[in-house]
C-alpha cells in the first residue's frame, strides 16, 4: 500500500511542478485506481490466507468423498479489479466429478465475476442498453467488461428472480404461503394491462399482426401492479399510499399471468384489505382473471379508456362534422361519467348508421358498454372515494417496460425480455435488496 501511495504522490507533485496547478479530477481518478489496486491485493490475501491448510477430502454430491487433487488458479473480476487466487480442487474417484468448494463459498462457481460485480451489471443492464451499461461500468466503477457480459449476467439474475417468483406462485396456488401478518388495509387495488414488446422474427412465427396480411412484430407483455390507499385529499379524492406500488409481469398467457398477479396480491396482504378493487380496461382477459382470482373485488373499467371508446366511435360516425362530433360525445360522456350506462347503450342502439360497417361497429360498442355496465358506476365509485382510472398501470407499462424494452432498434427473445421484465419489476417494487440478501443466504 505504501508503494502505491508513494507512486501516486510522485505523479501528483510531478504534475504540479510541470503545470503549476493541481488537476483535482486527475488526482481523484488516480487515487481511486491506486486504492483499487491496493484493495485487490488485500482481498486476494483475505481469500487465500485462511486456507493454507487444505482438507484431504470433501463431500461429493454423489454421496461419496472427493479427494484433493491439486491447487488450481482462478481469475475473479471484483469491484476492486481483477485478482488471481489459488484454490483447492478435488476429484471424486466414484463419479469422477471435480469441484472447488471455495468457488461455491464465494459464489463464483461457473463465473469469473464476483457477486458485487454481477450486482452492478444487473443494475446497469436493467436500466438501459447493455452497451450503455458497459460504458457506465468503466466510467463509474473503473471496471472493463463487455456488453455481452452485462447482458448475460443481467438476464441470468432476472431469470433467477423469475424462478423464485414462479415458486411463490405455486405455493400460493397450493395455499402454502403463510398468512401475511400486517394491519388491516383500508383499500387495496390490483391493476393490469398489456403492452407489446418488439421481438426477433423467430418469436412471432404463425402469429397474426395488427395489419391484415402481415405477421406480428411484437409479443404482448402483461403487467400487473398492487397498491394501497389509506387517505383522501381535502376534496375527497383518493390518494395512493407512498411507495406502496409493486409490479409483476411477463410475456405469458393470461392464465399464467393471473396466477402470478394473485400471488403478488396475496403476499401484499390482499385478504387483509377491507375493500378490494380491480381496475383495468375492457379487455376480456382482465375480467376473466378478476373473476377467477379476485372474486370479492369491486371491478372498475378505467373511465378514460371508456371515454376513448366514445371518441373513436364518433370519429367513424361523424368524420366530416367535427363540431357535431364534439356535441355528440359530450352528451354521451355525461351519461358515462354519471354511470348511466343503460341510457348510453340505448342511445347507441337507436342510432341509424349509414352502412353495414358502421352498424357492426355500433353493435360492438353498445355490447362493450352493456357488458361492463356494473363496472362503470362512476358516480358511486367516486362517492366511495375510489380511483376510477388505471393510470398507475399505464404509467408502469411505460416506465417499467417501455422505457427499457421498447427503445429504437431493440428486438428481444421472449426469454431475454422476460428476464429483464422480472428484474425491473423486482427493482421498481423495492425488492432487489431483499432478493440479494436471500440469494446470499441460500
Amino acid at each position: 500500500m505504501a508503494q502505491e501511495i508513494d507512486q501516486l504522490l510522485r505523479v501528483i507533485f510531478a504534475d504540479l511542478r510541470k503545470s503549476g496547478r493541481l488537476d483535482l479530477e486527475a488526482i481523484e481518478m488516480a487515487t481511486r485506481t491506486a486504492m483499487h489496486r491496493t484493495g485487490a491485493v488485500v482481498l486476494k490475501e483475505l481469500l487465500e490466507k485462511p486456507r493454507r491448510e487444505v482438507a484431504r477430502e470433501v463431500a461429493c454430491s454423489c454421496g461419496h468423498q472427493a479427494r484433493f487433487h491439486e491447487m488450481r488458479p482462478k481469475q475473479i473480476l471484483t469491484v476492486l479489479g481483477r485478482i488471481y487466487i489459488q484454490r483447492a480442487y478435488y476429484l471424486c474417484p466414484h463419479c469422477h466429478a471435480g469441484q472447488s468448494p471455495l468457488d461455491s463459498e464465494l459464489d463464483v462457481q461457473g463465473t469469473e465475476c464476483s457477486p458485487g460485480v454481477r450486482r452492478m451489471m444487473a443494475l446497469v443492464g436493467s436500466e438501459g442498453p447493455f452497451e450503455q451499461g458497459r460504458r457506465q461500468m468503466e466510467e463509474l466503477a473503473g471496471l472493463v467488461v463487455t456488453s455481452k457480459t452485462i447482458e448475460r449476467h443481467a438476464e441470468s439474475i432476472g431469470e433467477d428472480i423469475a424462478r423464485r417468483e414462479d415458486a411463490e406462485v405455486q405455493r400460493a396456488l397450493q395455499l402454502d404461503l403463510p398468512e401475511v401478518q400486517i394491519a388491516d388495509i383500508p383499500v387495496m387495488y390490483v391493476e393490469m394491462d398489456g403492452t407489446g414488446i418488439p421481438v426477433v422474427t423467430s418469436e412471432t412465427e404463425d402469429r397474426i399482426g395488427k395489419v391484415e396480411g402481415e405477421s406480428a412484430h411484437t409479443r404482448e407483455a402483461k403487467l400487473g401492479c398492487v397498491f394501497t390507499q389509506t387517505l383522501n385529499d381535502d376534496e375527497g379524492r383518493p390518494v395512493r399510499d407512498d411507495d406502496s406500488t409493486t409490479y409483476t409481469g411477463a410475456i405469458e398467457t393470461a392464465e399464467l399471468f393471473g396466477r402470478r398477479l394473485y400471488a403478488e396480491a396475496h403476499q401484499r396482504g390482499w385478504n387483509r384489505a377491507k375493500r378490494q378493487v380491480v381496475i383495468g380496461d375492457g379487455a376480456l382477459w382482465i375480467w376473466n382473471i378478476a373473476d377467477e382470482h379476485f372474486p370479492t373485488a369491486i371491478q372498475i373499467v378505467d373511465l378514460y379508456h371508456a371515454r376513448q371508446h366514445l371518441w373513436e366511435l364518433s370519429g367513424k360516425l361523424f368524420a366530416s362534422d367535427p363540431q357535431y362530433r364534439q356535441r355528440w360525445v359530450s352528451r354521451l360522456q355525461k351519461k358515462l361519467d354519471a354511470g348511466k350506462i343503460e341510457s348510453l347503450v340505448k342511445t347507441l342502439r337507436a342510432f341509424t348508421p349509414l352502412n353495414d360497417e358502421l352498424a357492426k361497429l355500433l353493435t360492438t360498442e353498445a355490447e362493450y358498454f352493456a357488458r361492463n355496465a356494473e363496472r362503470m358506476r362512476y358516480t358511486k365509485f367516486r362517492a366511495d372515494h375510489l380511483f376510477v382510472g388505471s393510470g398507475v398501470i399505464e404509467a408502469g407499462c411505460k416506465t417499467v417496460i417501455g422505457s427499457r424494452l421498447k427503445q429504437s432498434g431493440m428486438f428481444w427473445t421472449v426469454r431475454g425480455a422476460n428476464a429483464i421484465v422480472a428484474l425491473r419489476c423486482n427493482q421498481r417494487s423495492h425488492k432487489f435488496q431483499d432478493y440479494w440478501e436471500s440469494r446470499r443466504a441460500a
